[in-house]
């Protein structure tokens, strides 16, 4: 299966947004993470859009939207999606999130609850985190990564995230799927939102601005059980291991858990279909459906 969908873009703020759309009904908004575009998405969008309105927006200084002068902080593209959220008149809608995408759905959730009427996740930041239980082959990396002058030379000047992290974490992409990750960030000042990325995760309490915006959304987790809830793991499991499992199970309300089988943490890159079978039967189960 292949995202046949065209792309558009839609001004927002002082800049503008890209995303492909497929498929017409209730709104499904996929949002991708660090370092990738709604490409990511690609083969799985087009599992729902046989009955729903499939979306998947590039975040603000990623894939082929704007790259404004701003600081790409998590707020920010918060404050671009609402924008982008406001400027397609999606007022319902169900929200699917890979990474910071999953992240940034949550926090959509718990500020505007009365347009959300589920939540799909695929290894994504759920609440926030020690050092400690930071997956332990990264915490090297990403501590370099939040080090002033190191972060920049790996992921400005050597590009990190495109060249090392993503063929890392997932061996199996293409060279011409890399590619199209490549493209947005031909040079060290369009790389800054790649840098930004690693540098907002609230890890022993800091950045103390995104620490209270996760625990925000985890009061949202907790109290809505009316709101159907999916979290997709993989194995062996990266953002979300056994321990974080656990934590949803124990902490969300309306939360289902379904394995879609092996993969990396770029999981939409290693198994589209089963991502696709799985948030699509899950649209079914709950018959979410914007009241007409």
């Amino acid at each position: 299966m292949t995202d046949k969908a065209p792309t558009h873009v839609v001004e927002v703020l002082d800049s503008h947004l890209a995303y492909t759309e497929q498929g017409s009904g209730t709104p499904v908004v996929f949002l991708h993470g660090n370092p990738t575009s709604s490409h990511l998405w690609r083969d799985v969008v087009p599992w729902v859009a046989d009955g729903y309105r499939g979306l998947a927006p590039d975040l603000i200084g990623m894939g082929r939207s704007g790259k404004p002068d701003i600081d790409y902080r998590f707020g920010d593209h918060a404050r671009y999606l609402d924008a982008w959220f406001d400027a397609l008149d999606l007022a319902e809608v169900v929200l699917v999130g890979h990474d910071w995408g999953g992240s940034l759905a949550l926090d959509h959730a718990a500020r505007h609850p009365d347009r959300v009427r589920g939540v799909a996740l695929v290894e994504t930041f759920v609440r926030p985190m020690r050092w400690a239980e930071y997956p332990p082959q990264a915490v090297p990396l990403f501590r370099a990564l939040r080090t002033p002058g190191t972060g920049e030379r790996m992921a400005l000047e050597e590009n990190w995230f495109i060249e090392t992290a993503l063929r890392a974490t997932n061996p199996g992409i293409s060279d011409a799927d890399l590619a199209v990750y490549r493209e947005p960030y031909p040079d060290p000042t369009s790389r800054r939102p790649l840098l930004r990325w690693p540098r907002e995760i609230p890890l022993d309490g800091e950045p103390a601005d995104v620490r209270d915006r996760f625990e925000a959304f985890g009061s949202w987790l907790a109290g809505t059980p009316d709101v159907p809830k999916l979290l997709l793991t993989v194995e062996p499991g990266s953002l979300v291991s056994p321990a974080i499992v656990r934590w949803c199970r124990d902490n969300v309300a309306g939360l289902e858990v379904e394995g879609v089988g092996p993969a990396g943490h770029h999981a939409p890159e290693d198994q589209p279909e089963a991502i696709g079978r799985a948030v699509a039967g899950w649209l079914a189960r709950h018959e979410i459906e914007v009241p007409r």
